[in-house]
């Protein structure tokens, strides 16, 4: 796949002097007495510089724990090289735990992970010379200019002093930056944040990029941006884990989907191979009023298949149905005897929130239990960000 003009530098090899304590932007976690680390084994211990890697992500069996709850309970993944993994699920489902610990900012309780060849556990000096993070929230210093902050990110990886000035005044011209670059982004907007904490993940060409939920929080317009951006890196070859509860994000952006909750991996597929698992098609219908919905609804429980999905608030109602438009003709004509009145009805496919649903009985916005992907105390995160000043 050849790169989009815009992204292609984005691909190109990393210096070869990187900061050994970066990621760049937040303090990395000292090795705590008890904390479990596998023996060093050359075997399993990862690959040298220049070594062929087919898959840049992989994990095994990984498991974390804080207290009682466990938020990753036994993850494999695998990400090729050069694709997009969209890891989905609800608010808690473990996903922002995975990314901490294959960033090296976690320790995991068990099992094994690997970033370009490279055991996080043992090498991770190694795996932050070769990763970008984009987290939850924009980590940029509002006191500094776009320029600084990039500017001092390209330091902290050793860049020096002419190839970081470059770096950030490339990297603001490839975000639509330039023209905001001299000025303290406590002045930016909150897409321009997100533009510019995607930069500085970006300052020494990462073989691996990870992005927590890149979106969360901005407007649509923004949003789309922020997608047109992404898919432009994947274009350019990078290989990246990108978190999300948005389906529609994971539908477009991702090559392949593991949806997780509860720490665990419930269905992996592409987006069509996923929708394709709960088969048919949906009936949607929304009624013009409370009463309608009460009468519709054991109508559509008898004539299609699975649950009625209810939203009694919009007074709209979902059902998977198979026969395609004879079912829908039915179901009009069982209305119509009944008096429900109908303002508006179609037949479409499966869609990635039905999948979910289907697959774990909630939304994918919904709390999935215990918060766990919040489960650790906010100060330790606090931390992470005031690291950044």
């Amino acid at each position: 796949m050849n790169a989009h003009p815009r992204m292609a530098k984005l691909a190109g090899p990393m210096e070869q002097s990187p900061a050994r304590c970066v990621y760049s932007r937040v303090a990395i976690p000292r090795k705590r007495e008890g904390d479990w680390v596998p023996a060093p084994d050359k075997a399993s211990g990862g690959v040298e510089r220049g070594d062929q890697v087919t898959d840049m992500i992989r994990t095994s069996g990984l498991v974390k724990r804080y207290g009682k709850v466990t938020a990753l309970d036994g993850l494999d993944l695998v990400v090729p090289k050069g694709t997009v993994l969209g890891l989905l699920g609800p608010n808690g489902a473990g996903k922002t735990t995975a990314v901490r610990i294959l960033a090296t900012l976690l320790i995991p309780d068990a099992g094994s992970a690997e970033v370009a060849g490279i055991d996080v556990i043992t090498r991770p000096d190694e795996v932050r010379e070769r990763i970008g993070l984009s987290g939850q929230y924009a980590a940029v210093d509002e006191h500094l200019t776009g320029y600084e902050n990039l500017d001092m990110v390209g330091r902290l990886y050793r860049l020096g002093k002419s190839k970081s000035r470059a770096r950030a005044r490339e990297l603001l011209e490839l975000f639509d930056l330039a023209d905001a670059g001299d000025r303290p982004t406590k002045t930016y907007s909150g897409g321009m944040r997100r533009r510019l904490d995607l930069a500085a993940a970006l300052v020494a060409s990462p073989e691996v990029l990870f992005l927590d939920e890149p979106t969360t929080g901005l407007d649509p317009r923004s949003r789309f941006g922020m997608w047109d951006t992404i898919r432009e890196l994947a274009q350019s070859g990078t290989t990246l884990l990108l978190t999300t509860q948005y389906m529609e994000e994971a539908d477009r952006l991702a090559d392949d989907i593991v949806v997780i909750d509860r720490g665990q991996k419930i269905a992996q597929g592409t987006a069509d191979q996923l929708k394709g698992q709960i088969g048919g098609e949906r009936v949607e219908v929304i009624v013009g009023s409370a009463s309608d919905v009460e009468t519709a609804a054991p109508i559509l429980a008898e004539l299609c298949l699975g649950d009625v999905r209810i939203d009694h608030e919009g007074r709209s109602l979902t059902a998977a149905v198979t026969g395609g438009v004879d079912a829908l003709r039915q179901v009009l004509q069982r209305f119509d005897a009944t008096s429900v009145t109908v303002l508006d009805v179609g037949l479409r496919r499966p869609t990635l929130d039905d999948v979910f649903l289907t697959l774990t009985g909630h939304g994918a916005e919904e709390d999935s239990g215990p918060a766990q992907d919040d489960a650790e105390p906010d100060l330790p995160r606090r931390r992470e960000k005031e690291a950044v000043r």
